[in-house]
């Protein structure tokens, strides 16, 4: 069998959809669709259902992706041993984080291991969603709830809190807030419930319920300029609100913790490029840990 026709499948497999496919791999979905209709005449097997939402895969295709999966394992094994003696970082490594430590802090952490190794590609991925380790969709993830299930590398990367913020100009115009029940009708900058993709991001209900005007936004960013900006009153990421000194908790007696959780998949975590991130994230993370967790 042709690796490269292997290659598209796992890529169809995992993303779903030939067109994702074909973005990933950067090819033409035709050329992605061809070589997938010639690898099931070689294997004379239907290996996906092609329908017009995606690509669901058929029995023989689930016996197939097994079986790719554990020779990619065992060249990327192989691919470790080879360049084992180059002192040199080089490849791509996809990073999945959470928007708000992505965009807050992994930005400028990875930036500068990214700096310092001019062979390495960091693709950091910062959007409020889940990955998936299996399907390829990163090398790293990091994600609010501890996995219960699956063959994958995790470590509790650090605690953070979240405290309830406005601006200092807002505050100037509406008054001092010193119990929750000052919070009566002020504006709630808080995230959108249908875009909710971990029960760890919960924390907003209780005061929800104490101001009737909301104004929903669908990233961490997105609350962050809104509270920055003047308009109401948002629950922030302390490591996050801390880096604008035009913010001002409120209600200090009011705080959520949460945790962070490093995850990789073993097949490609000690590829060196990968080992090296990995072990890099941890790293800066704890050594900001002061800044993750207020009192």
């Amino acid at each position: 069998m042709d690796w490269d026709r292997i290659r598209i499948f796992l890529a169809v497999a995992r993303s779903g959809q030939i067109l994702g496919a074909a973005r990933q791999l950067k090819l033409n979905h035709a050329t992605v669709g061809r070589q997938l209709t010639a690898l099931e005449t070689e294997l004379d097997a239907r290996l996906v259902e092609r329908q017009t939402h995606g690509c669901t895969l058929t029995p023989a295709g689930e016996v197939l992706l097994k079986a790719a999966e554990r020779v990619e394992s065992e060249l990327l094994q192989a691919g470790t041993l080879l360049s084992g003696a180059s002192e040199a970082l080089t490849g791509a490594v996809r990073v999945g984080a959470p928007d708000g430590l992505g965009n807050y802090f992994l930005s400028r952490a990875l930036g500068a291991l990214a700096a310092q190794h001019p062979g390495l590609t960091i693709q950091l991925v910062p959007l409020p969603r889940t990955f998936s380790l299996t399907r390829r969709e990163a090398d790293i993830v990091i994600t609010l709830d501890r996995p219960k299930q699956g063959r994958l590398i995790v470590k509790k990367l650090t605690d953070y809190t979240l405290s309830v913020y406005a601006a200092k100009s807002y505050l100037v115009r509406a008054g001092r807030i010193l119990r929750p029940e000052d919070l009566a009708g002020h504006l709630f900058i808080t995230h959108v419930e249908d875009f909710v993709y971990s029960r760890a991001l919960d924390y907003a209900a209780e005061l929800g319920r104490l101001m009737s005007r909301h104004y929903e936004c669908g990233s961490v960013v997105a609350q962050m300029e809104a509270v920055r900006a003047g308009h109401g009153i948002g629950i922030l990421h302390d490591y996050a609100a801390g880096q604008f000194p035009e913010l001002k908790r409120v209600l200090p007696q009011t705080r959520f913790t949460r945790t962070y959780w490093l995850m990789s998949h073993p097949d490609t975590h000690h590829t060196r490029r990968v080992a090296e991130v990995y072990d890099f994230v941890s790293k800066s993370v704890a050594a900001a840990k002061a800044s993750f967790v207020i009192s």
